[in-house]
C-alpha cells in the first residue's frame, strides 16, 4: 500500500493552546516518532476493539469478494484510540492506496475537487476531524459519496460554465471525536458507522508489550500492566508513557522495566494509579477546598486555578467525567464522592430527603 499524505495528521486539530501533558490523548507532533513504527498494518495485529474488528473484517471481506469498494466508513470515539490506524488498516486489507487529509485543511470546494480527481479506482480517502468540514465543501462531498461525481462551475455571469466530472469509485473513511457535530446529511451517507471505545488495562498491557518488543525495550509483564493501568484507557498515552518510563529504567533501574521501575517513573512524573496528573488533581482540589465540592461556574473555576475555561472544558474535564470524579450540572461543576476519597478528603454528609443543600 502506498500512503499519499495530503496534509499532516496534526493539522487542524480541535482544542486550544496549553502545555502538552504526557497523559493528554490528543495527537502532538512528537507522537509521530513513536506511533508511526508502532501502528499495526493488519486487522490481525490490531489489539482491542473486538466488535469493531469483527464487523470490519466481514465488511472488508464481502467487498473483496464482490470486487467492489467498501462502503464509506465513519469512525468516532475519544482521541488516541486508533481511528487513524484503522483507516490505514482498511486500505492495507483492501490492497489500495491511502490518501490522508483533515477537515480544516480542506478550506474550499476546489481543494476537495483536486483531491477527489486525483484518486485511483478503489482508493481510500481518510479525512480526520471530518466534522470540521465547511458547509460549502460538504455540498461537494454529497454527490461525490453517492454518485461518484462532482459538478464544478467555472467563471461568472454569462461566462459561467458547469462541468460534470465523474470520479473513480472510492471509500471515504471519516474520523471524528465529536460525532454529534457532523451534519445529518453527511452522517447519513456513511454506510458503516463504528464507535471505538476506551481500552481495558489488559488490552493496553498487550499493546505496551508489543510496542516494547518493536522498540527493543526490555520489559516485564507486571511493568507493562503498571503502565497500562495509568494510561487513561488510551493506546497513544500508553506508548508515550512507555518512552518516558524507559528513560527512568535505563538510568535508575538497570534498563529493564519492572513493576517497581514503572511505579518509580510514573510517580516521578506525578501520574497516579488512575492516570491523573498534577493538573487534574489541582483542579479537583480547588473545587473541593475552595468551593466545598461545587457547584461552581466554569469561569470561576478557571480563574481559581489560572487556566482558560476552554482548556478545562476540552482538556481536563472529559476524563474526569469518564471516571466519575466530576459532574456537570445546570448550576456548575461538582466533585463527586469518588473524587473526595481519591484525594484523601472527607466526603460531605448526604443531604436528608426533602432538605435543600446550600453551598
Amino acid at each position: 500500500m502506498n500512503q499519499n499524505t495530503v496534509n499532516p495528521e496534526d493539522e487542524g486539530k480541535d482544542g486550544c493552546d496549553f502545555e502538552n501533558r504526557v497523559v493528554a490523548p490528543e495527537y502532538t507532533p512528537e507522537d509521530a516518532e513513536v506511533e508511526n513504527p508502532l501502528r499495526p498494518r493488519r486487522l490481525s495485529e490490531y489489539i482491542g476493539q473486538k466488535k469493531v474488528k469483527e464487523n470490519l473484517a466481514v465488511f472488508i471481506e464481502a467487498a473483496k469478494q464482490r470486487k467492489e469498494c467498501l462502503d464509506h466508513v465513519l469512525l468516532y470515539g475519544p482521541p488516541g484510540v486508533g481511528k487513524t490506524t484503522l483507516a490505514g488498516i482498511i486500505a492495507n486489507e483492501l490492497g489500495v492506496n491511502l490518501r490522508v487529509t483533515s477537515g480544516p485543511a480542506v478550506e474550499k470546494p476546489g481543494d476537495l475537487a483536486a483531491i477527489l480527481t486525483n484518486l485511483n479506482q478503489g482508493d481510500v480517502l481518510f479525512i480526520d476531524e471530518v466534522h470540521r468540514l465547511s458547509r460549502n465543501v460538504e455540498e461537494i462531498m454529497y454527490p461525490a459519496m453517492e454518485d461518484f461525481a462532482i459538478d464544478i462551475i467555472t467563471g461568472k455571469g454569462e461566462m459561467a460554465a458547469s462541468y460534470h466530472l465523474p470520479l473513480p469509485h472510492f471509500t471515504l473513511v471519516g474520523a471524528t471525536t465529536r460525532a454529534g457535530q457532523i451534519s445529518a446529511p453527511l452522517r447519513d451517507r456513511f454506510g458503516v458507522v463504528l464507535r471505538l471505545e476506551l481500552y481495558t488495562s489488559q488490552e493496553l498491557a498487550q499493546i505496551v508489550m508489543r510496542s516494547a518488543k518493536i522498540l527493543n525495550i526490555p520489559i516485564e509483564t507486571d511493568g507493562a500492566l503498571e503502565i497500562a493501568s495509568r494510561s487513561r484507557g488510551t493506546p497513544r498515552v500508553a506508548n508515550r508513557l512507555l518512552k518516558r518510563v524507559r528513560d527512568f529504567a535505563q538510568v535508575v533501574s538497570g534498563g529493564t522495566i519492572t513493576c517497581e521501575a514503572a511505579k518509580l517513573a510514573l510517580d516521578r512524573l506525578e501520574i497516579d494509579e488512575l492516570g491523573l496528573d498534577a493538573n487534574d488533581r489541582r483542579l479537583l482540589t480547588a473545587l473541593i477546598k475552595y468551593y466545598n465540592g461545587g457547584p461552581v461556574g466554569l469561569e470561576t473555576l478557571a480563574a481559581a486555578i489560572g487556566e482558560e475555561a476552554i482548556t478545562i472544558e476540552d482538556v481536563y474535564e472529559p476524563y474526569l467525567m469518564q471516571i466519575g470524579f466530576l459532574s456537570r450540572t445546570p448550576r456548575g461543576r461538582c466533585a463527586t464522592h469518588a473524587a473526595y476519597e481519591h484525594l484523601g478528603f472527607k466526603p460531605p454528609q448526604e443531604t436528608a430527603p426533602g432538605q435543600q443543600k446550600f453551598f
